[in-house]
């Protein structure tokens, strides 16, 4: 395993290497993401930007989107347990709760837990593209995206009509299967997806035989329309309901204990969108309402414990004016944001602490103005600067920032530089949650933090070798971490730690095409998360590996044989065990997947999960699964 990470090192600090797996110049003056007001080419962003396409997720064939995320720089990943368990993941040393995820433009954080997009609960069926911007986004999305943005883009129709279906079964008495239908006439499209996920799964405890298994029902639906050359109408809606058996720590030793315990939860997201673009482009808006909803129900041998709820309704305008033969563009963004957060429970006596009844409705809402100028100096240099207005009726009113500038030295070399500040909200959890011993704390501020990276992104060899480096540095005020109120009873609260928390790290990658048939794709994050005791001594955060790596070997053995393999390094890490955290081994894991096109319209895959079925822990005392193996079929009618 150190081999591996030495030999990983030593090729990667040979040459710099880039964040995209593309492969020629022009194709990426093609690709748009989401780093903007409007959507940008990539080599016009100063983020570091990483893109999982159609043709990844098809070759992959996984069942969680957190499993193709691992090998993402910058992203820290933690499964507490078995599939469908809670999954956390990390940017360059944030919180998990620091990630905006937007599905088709929606935002998909859960506001009642903490904030989070549990990624245990997203299947990978029916994505067709993920964008990945890792960096603070708060001047232009807002509180959430403090540490970056994932954007998750469904499948659209894009023939006349069409049927597909899926079926796969596998280790743990797995079985994963889904049908699609779409249409599409002219200027309308139409697309339904549905799939369903069942696992047996495997225990969770170091010790007891209690499967914790997992259900996910996913139906998505997208469709399409333009009305005239300059308007065009979306619609987008996608809910996954489901459970999830998983075990729990019930003495407060830090061990999780075998139990039956079950998590019912039903996650909605739903967007309406309008386009209006003028005929010379020179005028762009943006009308949309959308809305996430989420409900979750904790169940202990078959009885009701805790249950939230949450619903977020955002309207949003952005209007957009280009000049100087387009080179130039002002954004101006109004947007309306309101949440609302329910919690039922059982009231609980903690004596001298007082009686706490969970049973509470919450609400906040955010008025938000942003501007985002954007311009294209030269063929060599693109400067942006954007800065956002938030009133927050629970907080004070906050302004981000943000300054970009990308320099193209050569048609394969070029610079790119981004400074600005984040603000991340304390949650309706840390402020008014209360669960066994957790209670709390409706007096917390916001998180702010500065940033700056730098990056140097080279290709060689007329596109074939693609190659980045990445350096950041982020300092975060008043970072809201937990703190016991009684060492005997265990009760704890949420609290705003004094002094900075800091997070630096490089960021490696390098794409190498061999051949038409042959590609690698390797990658390298050395990051330094520490927080201050309030002493001025720094130590390490948790679940937040200094180093990770990963390796992709991409084989079109034949012209209807496609083989992939997969390494992920995970380094040594730090977890919470009160009173002191343990150093949790490094460890990595080995996959294996293989398309076959039998025919034109089916197609074979075999998928293996952890190879070497290595034993290891993501999260301390969760166990996580071994060897794997999976057979799947994919049919077009």
């Amino acid at each position: 395993m150190k081999i591996y990470l030495n030999l990983t090192l030593l090729t990667l600090l040979l040459m710099p290497s880039f964040s995209i797996a593309q492969d020629l110049n022009d194709e990426l003056e093609e690709i748009l993401v989401s780093a903007s007001l409007l959507p940008i080419t990539i080599k016009r962003s100063a983020n570091a930007i990483t893109i999982i396409d159609t043709d990844q997720l098809k070759n992959r064939a996984v069942v969680s989107v957190s499993d193709l995320l691992r090998d993402v720089p910058g992203l820290a990943v933690s499964r507490s347990g078995v599939q469908g368990s809670q999954t956390q993941i990390r940017v360059r040393g944030g919180e998990a709760n620091h990630l905006l995820v937007l599905i088709d433009g929606v935002e998909a954080n859960n506001p009642s837990q903490s904030d989070e997009f549990n990624w245990g609960t997203l299947v990978a069926s029916d994505i067709e593209r993920i964008e990945v911007i890792r960096g603070p986004q708060s001047s232009m999305q807002g509180s959430d995206a403090m540490s970056g943005v994932v954007n998750i883009i469904t499948r659209s129709a894009d023939q006349p009509l069409s049927a597909k279906a899926f079926a796969e079964v596998g280790s743990f008495d797995t079985q994963n299967s889904g049908m699609s239908v779409g249409i599409k006439d002219g200027d309308f499209n139409a697309r339904l997806g549905i799939s369903h996920l069942r696992t047996d799964g495997e225990n969770i405890s170091r010790t007891g035989s209690e499967k914790d298994g997992y259900e996910n029902t996913n139906i998505n639906l997208k469709s399409g329309w333009s009305l005239t050359d300059t308007l065009n109408i979306k619609f987008n809606a996608r809910q996954s309901d489901g459970m999830t058996e998983y075990d729990s720590d019930s003495d407060f030793d830090s061990f999780v204990d075998d139990q039956d315990k079950v998590s019912e939860f039903s996650n909605t997201t739903m967007g309406l969108e309008a386009n209006y673009k003028t005929r010379d482009g020179r005028w762009q808006h943006k009308l949309s309402m959308a809305q996430s909803k989420n409900d979750n129900q904790e169940f202990d041998v078959g009885v009701l414990g805790t249950a939230t709820a949450s619903t977020k309704d955002q309207y949003r305008f952005i209007g957009s004016v280009f000049w100087d033969d387009l080179t130039q563009r002002l954004s101006f963004l109004m947007e309306r944001e309101e949440e609302k957060f329910q919690q039922r429970g059982l009231i609980n006596d903690y004596g001298s602490f007082g009686i706490y009844d969970p049973n509470q409705d919450r609400g906040r809402d955010t008025d938000s103005m942003a501007l985002e100028y954007r311009a294209d100096i030269s063929e060599k240099l693109t400067l942006a600067a954007s800065t956002r207005y938030d009133d927050n009726s629970e907080f004070k009113s906050a302004n981000t920032s943000r300054l970009e500038a990308i320099y193209q030295l050569s048609d394969s070399l070029s610079i790119r530089s981004a400074y600005g500040t984040a603000i991340k909200n304390p949650t309706f959890t840390e402020r008014f949650g209360f669960y066994t011993n957790f209670i709390g704390n409706p007096t917390l501020e916001p998180e702010e933090s500065t940033n700056w990276e730098l990056g140097i992104d080279q290709q060689l060899l007329e596109g074939s070798l693609i190659l980045s480096t990445t350096l950041f540095n982020s300092e975060l005020e008043n970072e809201i971490d937990g703190n016991f109120l009684d060492p005997v009873s265990f009760l704890y609260t949420s609290m705003n730690r004094k002094g900075l928390s800091k997070r630096q790290g490089i960021e490696l990658s390098a794409f190498t095409k061999f051949s038409d048939a042959l590609s690698l794709n390797t990658a390298y994050t050395y990051t330094d998360s520490v927080e201050s005791n309030g002493d001025n001594v720094y130590i390490d955060e948790v679940r937040r590996p200094r180093h990770t790596a990963s390796l992709n070997l991409s084989w079109q053995a034949m012209g209807n044989l496609h083989i992939n393999t997969n390494a992920q390094y995970n380094g040594s890490q730090m977890d919470v065990v009160y009173p002191n955290n343990v150093c949790l081994a490094d460890y990595m894991v080995v996959n294996l997947s293989a398309n076959y096109g039998a025919t034109e319209k089916l197609d074979i895959y075999l998928r293996f999960d952890n190879l070497l079925d290595e034993d290891y822990e993501e999260v301390f005392s969760y166990q996580t699964l071994g060897f794997s193996a999976n057979l799947g079929l994919r049919f077009r009618f």
